[in-house]
């Protein structure tokens, strides 16, 4: 029979993963799991699973949420649900728990648990609020920002994946009338259907097999706050109705509860899709695009700023550093060879760019040989500034920048469709309109 050290096995998974026995003793834990918590893989391993991720001395179910442990060990059944985790500094996040039914060789049942984040990850650490930067595009981005935080209205965030959504979510809602009250953010995308009215508005004990305590819903906890809601366009259309409502009405139920409530709430989007395409091709509904979209801004991908790589990556070296690395420093080829680069991951990108760097560093400089960008992605050499433009307008700048993605492409029209965020046919429309065909 194959014997598989258990700890080298769960560190195959990237994720937080956890081992659970039948009286909730951790048995086993990788390290995404020790780091998630804030704590040594001794001290997890004396510890049971509700006091290390609930902060509780009771098992969650005694406390209101569906419990992975209980489905398992009282009928056999492997679940996924939505929990409130706690780090090791008493931070609050949602995450999404998927159990799995583990057997041993002496035949004991034991529950697997992998642990998913539901709020978006920022390009920055939680505890670095600043936004970095002095290009003019991010100055114009961080001019249009506090504007809009003056304002009440609700705010349609736009912008590729990874250049820091929330991070401007949270800068709107730190520098409007709510700061100091609730900031909420929730990742659509990572919402089940069938859970996403009970994640939102919550529920009321007796809702629903298990639900033996009340539980507020998001929105209900954003009161006199913000409620950020990230990939805005992943909320299934059977959902969309209801949270149109509560939008425009400030009032909903808890599931299962009769009881009409309130709470005052601005509410801040963010999507990398556009919008009014899903609204022509029926997956979005319009009535609810204009409720969310009262102020729409776009972020500036890195590529637009590349002024302000150097600046940002001297903060994450900084972040990286804090996580037990030794910090460096990039010497000029390397930041010329960051600024040469497309990073179509952007922000975020360029934090694991850097956290590969860091492990290939000696003597505290990363130079050009530490860079290592994902396998077969170019590096864009400066190139020659074009002929000024005859046709300045709005529309002849839009048939260049198409134009110039489709060179940079190989004329791939799927890809410039996904880099200008639109359908294919409405950029076959553009290419018609534009003689670019």
């Amino acid at each position: 029979m194959l014997s598989v050290d258990l700890h080298s096995l769960i560190e195959t998974n990237e994720r937080p993963f956890v081992v659970i026995d039948g009286s909730y003793q951790i048995v086993a834990a990788n390290a995404a799991y020790c780091r998630q918590y804030g704590m040594e893989r001794a001290e997890v391993l004396r510890r049971r699973c509700h006091e290390v991720s609930h902060h509780s001395p009771r098992p969650c179910h005694e406390n209101g949420e569906l419990c992975p442990h209980l489905a398992l060990f009282a009928s056999g059944e492997s679940c996924e649900v939505l929990h409130t985790h706690y780090d090791g500094e008493g931070h609050a996040a949602r995450a999404r728990i998927k159990g799995h039914a583990i057997h041993g060789s002496d035949g004991r049942l034991y529950l697997g648990e992998v642990v998913y984040p539901l709020e978006a990850e920022l390009p920055l650490a939680c505890a670095d609020m600043r936004m970095v930067g002095h290009s003019p595009a991010f100055l114009s981005c961080i001019d249009n920002l506090a504007r809009a935080a003056e304002s009440e209205a609700s705010i349609l965030l736009y912008g590729e994946s990874g250049v820091g959504k929330e991070l401007a979510a949270r800068f709107l809602h730190e520098r409007s009338p709510r700061a100091g009250k609730p900031f909420i953010a929730i990742n659509c995308a990572a919402v089940p259907e069938a859970m996403f009215e009970n994640e939102l508005f919550g529920h009321e004990r007796g809702a629903f097999t298990g639900s033996t305590a009340q539980k507020k819903g998001l929105y209900e906890l954003a009161d006199g706050g913000t409620l950020f809601l990230d990939e805005v366009a992943e909320i299934p259309l059977t959902q969309q109705a209801k949270l149109l409502r509560v939008l425009e009405t400030g009032e909903f139920r808890r599931v299962g509860g009769t009881v009409t409530l309130r709470a005052d709430v601005r509410v801040v989007s963010a999507t990398n899709r556009n919008l009014l395409d899903w609204v022509d091709q029926d997956r979005f509904r319009e009535d609810l695009y204009y409720r969310i979209a009262g102020i729409d801004l776009s972020l500036p991908a890195l590529r637009e700023r590349r002024e302000d790589i150097p600046a940002l990556a001297e903060v994450l070296l900084v972040r990286l550093a804090g996580n037990g690395h030794a910090h460096c420093h990039l010497d000029k080829a390397a930041i010329q060879l960051l600024k040469n680069y497309a990073f179509p991951g952007n922000v975020r990108e360029l934090r694991n760019v850097l956290q590969r760097a860091l492990l290939r560093c000696r003597n505290g400089v990363i130079g050009a040989e530490d860079i290592v960008f994902q396998q077969g992605a170019p590096v864009s050499l400066p190139q020659a500034p074009r002929a000024k433009r005859s046709d300045p307008s709005l529309k002849g700048a839009e048939k260049e920048y198409i134009r110039d993605l489709l060179e940079r492409h190989e004329g791939h029209r799927k890809t410039v469709a996904d880099l200008l965020g639109v359908s294919e046919r409405t950029l076959y429309r553009k290419l018609d309109r534009y003689g670019l065909k």
